[in-house]
């Protein structure tokens, strides 16, 4: 018997991932409905910092982390903190996180993210051949060191990258050049990434879904998803249900609430990221990075977007002023030239983050019903390949094999 691709698909979640994911499955024939508890981007996709940097792609797991220690997790400003009572569940993906943050697992993690890394930019550049009106600017990312600080442990990530099949290319220079100040020694430039603005690429390629026949409906709060007398289907705690042939969830930090209904044994903690914008005395051409605070300053108009830290809390908590306080304090005195009286569009938005650190991708235990998400920090510059690669899985049958290591189902017990 001939499988008919499936004609109506519904997408629950507009974030990068979400929309990407809508996009490519019109790029493949489908008639698409976008879901969204809130809004466009209301999750992580908005205020994050926008660069493009597949050549460092990794999971979040490292070594690194695990000699840096308990006691650093629990120490409010930590690039990686913990913040509020831990739940049961927290805490059991601690220690998940933990026995994940070891070489060889973090090995298998990087060869796992590897091909969805290498393919990333040019999903972007089919979204931009297939109408999606935005910029996407190609720049030099410069990484600033301390004198304390060297550079082995990044280089070490990019040589993994270029084993793996990526174009890496980079040089390392001293410090003294704006916007850094005297405090940082080196500067590694890595040439050949990308960035963008995050809320004018999300405004661009819903603008693309809608242009195309697709239906987005924000405020939609899904409450389950299933099979009904119509066949598979889509309720909401308002309005009628939606009718669909394939269901895509994709809601971020969220994912649990329908996910361990579907049989997703992923666990998918919140990680909070906070971001505000500054100006700077000189324009700022492209992105920075400043690793031992874990901070990303990214061009934004005539400003530049500050976004940094990871703090394990719950999915809905709220703004903390002192958070983003303690991210600004962190690199003071690493930038000159900063109004840091002129602090505007304060943000936090919950990243989605593994155990393992990888994401959660593909087929549930429902039938015709997948998950797309769990991408930590690296969600907008995967966001694109994995609606490509999940759209034409959905849409022919057959499993891309770039995607096996992501499986939802996978045992959680393997993550450990």
């Amino acid at each position: 018997m001939t499988r008919r691709p499936p004609r109506r698909v519904v997408v629950v979640g507009a974030g990068v991932v979400g929309l990407s994911c809508a996009w490519f499955l019109q790029e493949n024939g489908a008639q698409v409905t976008v879901l969204d508890r809130s809004g466009v981007g209301a999750g992580a996709s908005w205020g994050n910092a926008g660069y493009l940097v597949p050549a460092m792609v990794a999971p979040l797991p490292e070594p690194a982390l695990l000699r840096a220690g308990a006691r650093s997790l629990l120490t409010p400003g930590s690039p990686v903190s913990v913040s509020g009572r831990l739940s049961a569940a927290t805490v059991a993906f601690l220690m998940g996180f933990t026995r994940n943050a070891t070489a060889s697992r973090w090995r298998r993690g990087m060869a796992a993210l590897a091909p969805l890394a290498v393919r990333s930019l040019g999903a972007f550049d089919e979204l931009a051949d297939g109408g999606v009106a935005t910029e996407v600017h190609k720049r030099t990312l410069r990484i600033g060191f301390t004198a304390r600080q060297d550079t082995a442990g990044l280089e070490h990530e990019l040589a993994a990258a270029r084993a793996a099949g990526q174009e890496v290319s980079y040089r390392i220079s001293a410090g003294y050049e704006a916007p850094f100040s005297g405090r940082v020694a080196q500067v590694l430039h890595l040439e050949g990434q990308r960035f963008l603005a995050p809320g004018l690429f999300l405004d661009a390629l819903t603008g693309s879904v809608r242009e195309r026949g697709g239906e987005i409906i924000e405020g939609a709060h899904v409450r389950s998803i299933g099979f009904g007398p119509g066949g598979l289907q889509v309720d909401t705690f308002a309005g009628p249900p939606h009718l669909a042939d394939a269901v895509v969830l994709a809601t971020g930090a969220w994912l649990p609430e329908l996910g361990r209904r579907l049989g997703v044994r992923v666990p998918v903690q919140a990680g909070s990221g906070y971001s505000c914008s500054i100006r700077l005395a000189e324009p700022l051409a492209g992105p920075v990075y400043l690793p031992g605070a874990r901070v990303t300053l990214t061009p934004y108009g005539d400003r530049v977007r500050v976004a940094g830290t990871m703090e394990i809390a719950d999915r809905d908590a709220p703004f903390d002023g002192r958070r983003l306080d303690s991210v600004l304090r962190s690199i003071r005195l690493l930038i000159d030239g900063a109004d840091w009286d002129d602090v505007r569009e304060p943000w936090v938005g919950p990243r989605p983050l593994t155990p393992d650190g990888l994401p959660v991708i593909g087929a549930t235990t429902v039938a015709g019903v997948h998950a797309a998400g769990g991408h930590g920090m690296w969600g907008m510059t995967l966001g694109p390949v994995t609606g490509k690669l999940l759209a034409g899985q959905i849409m022919t049958g057959t499993g891309a094999p770039e995607l096996a290591p992501f499986a939802p189902l996978r045992r959680a017990r393997r993550l450990g």
